[in-house]
């Protein structure tokens, strides 16, 4: 008696592993053991059974996806990376607001991977946040949104634009009037500079920060119950990277540039 589909799929790692590594072409039997560091008695029976679904098919030791494989494969990789980016932390994910996602990128949540939260006060957060700022600087560019200032802006600013690097800036209204009221001097010498750009965002931005440089995105979140954390997520990978600048890139539509204070 066969197995129902969703069973194939996801009751086994090895099943999954399989699909997920014929997405891309047909694949040897060496490959695929490798990948899935298993030997040939365990695999061959999972094969077996993606062979009598008709979701896959072999000549001699070659592998590969069939019709029907292709497109269930299509539809559930998607799933996968959902399930897996919001599975690295579903504490995180399920006590923050993240209604400020718009629909088309919320859908590809699956893209940030599996990301690291940073907690405060643990020791290493002075290092995660120093390891952003330093992969900043040799990333030569940094977009930036933000709701708060941390506590040494002024030096981090000042060293990426000594570095040479190109930052893009999108702030709150509450944000620009304490700029003006507190740090008037120090936003004047860095807009006069030609490698920081300054837009006003009109609306309340749902969120505390975003920063994404070319190696890193990282997010700092509301939580659903109204109380402040300062827990963030950091994402490593470069389809986090692309889903964080889109992300910027939806904020800067609505803004205004900010040429002086």
């Amino acid at each position: 008696m066969k197995k129902e589909l969703l069973e194939v799929l996801f009751l086994s790692e090895k099943r999954k592993g399989i699909l997920l590594l014929l997405q891309d072409g047909t694949k040897e039997m060496e490959f695929l053991l490798k990948s899935l560091d298993t030997t040939r008695q365990a695999l061959l029976p999972q094969i077996r059974i993606l062979e009598e679904h008709h979701l896959v098919s072999h000549d001699r030791d070659t592998y590969e996806l069939t019709t029907v494989g292709e497109l269930i494969v299509d539809k559930i990789v998607p799933v996968i990376d959902t399930v897996d980016a919001l599975d690295a932390d579903i504490d995180y994910w399920g006590s923050h607001i993240l209604d400020f996602i718009p629909p088309h990128l919320l859908k590809r949540i699956g893209e940030i991977g599996k990301c690291k939260t940073i907690t405060p006060p643990i020791p290493e957060t002075h290092h995660i946040l120093r390891k952003f700022h330093e992969s900043s600087k040799r990333s030569g560019v940094l977009y930036s949104i933000n709701t708060f200032f941390h506590p040494n802006f002024a030096e981090l600013f000042d060293d990426l634009i000594r570095n040479n690097v190109k930052i893009h800036f999108i702030l709150s209204q509450d944000l620009l009037d304490n700029m003006r009221d507190n740090y008037n001097e120090v936003f004047t010498e860095f807009i006069n500079t030609d490698k920081f750009n300054f837009y006003l965002h009109p609306a309340d931005l749902g969120f505390m920060s975003l920063g994404v440089s070319e190696h890193y995105l990282m997010l700092t979140s509301l939580r659903t119950d109204g109380f402040f954390d300062n827990n963030r997520i950091l994402c490593g990978n470069p389809r986090a990277v692309q889903w964080g600048k889109e992300l910027f890139e939806y904020y800067l539509k609505e803004t205004t540039s900010v040429t002086e204070l």
